[in-house]
């Protein structure tokens, strides 16, 4: 009796046990009928939020790839602080927004294929690209740099800049506007979000985009160990290259 008892109670567990084993968040998407996906809105031209809508780059894709896996799109601000902890804490279940691939976050997360290569480079005011193209130049105490808090320009600052005068920005859309303004000499960017600026507002110059300090890539952030979800975004990302529609989509916010 109680051998059978012991056999029954294994047989339980293992039950729970594969039930665990088989989660399986694309299916969870499906049911829901919606796929939750973060963004920081704050990075032009690939995540924008005005107060009342999103728009950029990755705001498409994210509109595509819902509308491909036929479900509504939720879109749920976070910041790049929390980027990884609020994916990892379920608030939602694909982080995209100008992402760059790295190490620290695939260890973290998966991280989808890269779908384009940028680099680190600096944005300045109007005619100061001589003054502010190097290292060497903004790396002085007189210099003041603007960065983003938990972003990949923060730690490109802190550790190539370490002489400069810093000035963290929680939102990523102060920087280019202290820049204008004059409060910050130089902000630390990459090269779509410099030279989107540099057409976008007479008053701003990129400097270094076409000779960025760094080579990287953006992708998209799954939850560890959504093997299934990470193809199928996979999957998506080169049907859209193979369709036209990743270019399309780059034309349309600038990119291009």
């Amino acid at each position: 009796m109680k051998k059978t008892l012991l056999i029954a109670a294994m047989g339980l567990v293992g039950l729970g046990l594969s039930s665990i084993a088989n989660a399986d968040q694309l299916e969870d998407i499906q049911e829901a009928g919606v796929i939750r996906v973060g963004t920081t809105g704050d990075y032009k031209p690939f995540s924008f939020y005005d107060g009342k809508t999103f728009s950029g780059y990755d705001i498409d894709v994210a509109q595509h790839l819902a509308d491909q896996l036929g479900v509504k799109l939720e879109l749920v601000q976070t910041t790049w602080k929390g980027l990884v902890s609020n994916l990892q804490e379920d608030k939602y279940d694909i982080a995209m927004g100008g992402i760059t691939r790295r190490m620290s976050r695939q260890l973290a997360a998966e991280q989808t294929k890269g779908y384009m290569v940028f680099g680190k480079c600096f944005l300045v005011a109007k005619g100061n690209v001589e003054k502010f193209n190097s290292l060497e130049e903004v790396n002085k105490a007189s210099v003041r740099v603007g960065v983003n808090i938990g972003g990949t320009n923060e730690k490109f600052a802190d550790k190539n800049l370490p002489n400069a005068t810093f000035t963290r920005y929680e939102n990523n859309l102060d920087v280019p506007k202290a820049v204008a303004a004059g409060d910050v000499d130089v902000m630390v960017t990459e090269t779509p979000e410099g030279m989107f600026y540099e057409v976008t507002d007479a008053r701003l110059e990129a400097a270094r985009c076409d000779e960025p300090f760094t080579r990287s890539q953006f992708g998209y952030l799954i939850p560890k160990g959504e093997q299934r979800l990470l193809n199928t975004v996979n999957f998506v990302m080169d049907e859209m290259v193979l369709k036209g529609v990743a270019e399309e989509l780059m034309q349309k916010n600038s990119l291009k």
